[in-house]
């Protein structure tokens, strides 16, 4: 009893709740002509798409930054890394790996900015965080229609100027993280590719906060002071953070991208922030605590319900509303992350 009294302590009502309903979601299933096998590969192979865009987050939540609403940045970084790789040709692997190298210089320089405002606003991180990411979107519509692409895979047909909004990376690298490593049993996928890739990003990071540095953002994040006094440069230790999460934030969305099979642009950033706050925070990380099991658990719970909970409802009403439900859906759960007790602080 005891055991159990301390499970729920630990693990918490709301999110006890989440994971009853989404398991009730894949015992209905095949009650409505749903295949369990089928449900549960999609909602593996969500949170193959999506986990290390929600990584991407811990770092700036060890040092104390905050929850890292300016995702986007990051995100755009990534895109300008996978743009040039098309444009350059690169298929395969080549292109996959030439899109992370890439992005990794815009994605150093643009934390570093980031991170020179952040660190002017000590306490109000998130609300300019937001603002940023916001901004950093509507600066790229603008760069997407005037940076000089060239290839016709890419750009409007018929003469116009700039990249499209939505471009296939069919022929480049999609499904790359899969090759030589598919796990198919008829209708159940696993995408290992996508977990190994995680699961190695998180092994990197999980070894660096047992590194002198990793152990200083965790000081700076659990006590500014305390950290000061003991001769820790705070700015330079949340630089660092920031950082971190943006070059991560554009791993993320290669990783998304290759799953996916499309390159999205323009307004498309613009939805990628919320979603992974609501993930992280659901798995139980709070504004100032986070760590790689909250990455896994609350991926896999919200991608989980966003994936069954449409199918199923459509499948009982024989109506398809999937795409009101999703949007219903996951507002609902990234106000309920966000209003949380233990996310209470975002608001502040």
């Amino acid at each position: 009893m005891d055991k159990i009294k301390r499970f729920i302590q630990e693990a918490g009502w709301p999110r006890i709740i989440i994971g009853l309903f989404l398991l009730s979601m894949y015992v209905v299933a095949p009650m409505v002509g749903l295949s369990l096998k089928t449900s549960i590969s999609d909602t593996l192979v969500r949170f193959g798409m999506n986990v290390v865009l929600v990584l991407s987050l811990v770092p700036m939540i060890y040092s104390g930054t905050g929850l890292n609403f300016g995702l986007p940045l990051g995100v755009e970084a990534g895109l300008l890394g996978a743009t040039i790789s098309m444009a350059m040709g690169l298929q395969g692997r080549v292109g996959f790996i030439g899109a992370i190298l890439i992005s990794i210089p815009f994605a150093v320089i643009l934390g570093w900015g980031y991170a020179q405002i952040l660190n002017k606003v000590k306490g109000g991180e998130m609300m300019i965080a937001t603002y940023v990411g916001f901004s950093s979107v509507a600066v790229m519509c603008i760069m997407w229609l005037i940076l000089p692409f060239k290839s016709e895979d890419m750009i409007w047909a018929y003469g116009g100027e700039g990249l499209r909004t939505t471009i296939s990376i069919e022929k480049y690298w999609q499904g790359v993280l899969n090759i030589g490593m598919p796990f198919s049993g008829g209708e159940f996928v696993v995408p290992l590719g996508e977990i190994f890739f995680f699961a190695m990003l998180g092994f990197l990071v999980w070894g660096f906060f047992k590194t002198r540095s990793g152990l200083a953002m965790k000081a700076v994040g659990s006590n500014m002071e305390f950290a000061h006094s003991n001769g820790i440069s705070i700015d330079k230790v949340r630089t660092k953070s920031v950082i971190m999460s943006t070059v991560l934030a554009a791993f993320g969305i290669i990783v998304y991208q290759q799953s996916f099979g499309f390159i999205q642009l323009y307004l498309a950033p613009f939805y990628m922030a919320f979603p992974a706050v609501a993930s992280i925070l659901i798995g139980g990380a709070s504004v100032n605590k986070a760590t790689i099991t909250n990455v896994i658990i609350g991926t896999f719970l919200f991608q989980g319900i966003l994936t069954m909970t449409p199918s199923v409802i459509n499948n009982l009403i024989q109506t398809d509303m999937s795409e009101t439900l999703r949007i219903i859906i996951s507002n609902g759960m990234i106000l309920y992350a966000l209003t949380r007790k233990r996310g209470a602080a975002i608001a502040k």
